[in-house]
């Protein structure tokens, strides 16, 4: 398998910093306000939402042009809850993906459908944590 492109971080928990290899990402940490935190930093659950929802909307780009269908103006927001699990902790998310609305109804499913086979973060999530659909 070859590698396209490797991503690199380091952070030091829910209540610190995390930093990209290359410094471009550099986001103080802290809970948010409904878990305790100040809220005053980032996540990591918003920082998978940012991820999630640009990689959907670039992968949505890639099966339009497949399809030659304009999706250009489409938008994608990742809701991403974290949730009690057995003893832990665990996701999920909701993709609001927001089509033109020629694009509504079967053909926009189909094309939503067609991207959560392709998209990354779909794949990677797949079988571990429930992912809705949403077209709006």
């Amino acid at each position: 398998m070859s590698t396209l492109y490797t991503a690199i971080a380091t952070a030091n928990g829910r209540e610190g910093r995390a930093v990209s290899s290359d410094k471009r990402l550099d986001v103080a940490l802290t809970p948010p306000k409904e878990m305790g935190g100040s809220g005053e930093g980032t996540n990591p659950e918003q920082l998978f939402a940012a991820g999630y929802a640009a990689c959907f909307a670039s992968a949505l780009q890639l099966v339009g042009r497949r399809q030659k269908v304009d999706v250009s103006d489409a938008s994608v927001t990742a809701e991403v809850s974290l949730v009690p699990q057995g003893e832990g902790f665990g996701l999920v998310v909701t993709l609001r993906v927001e089509l033109p609305d020629e694009l509504h109804g079967e053909t926009g499913t189909a094309l939503v459908e067609a991207t959560h086979q392709v998209c990354p973060y779909s794949n990677a999530t797949r079988g571990n944590i429930p992912v809705e659909l949403i077209v709006e």
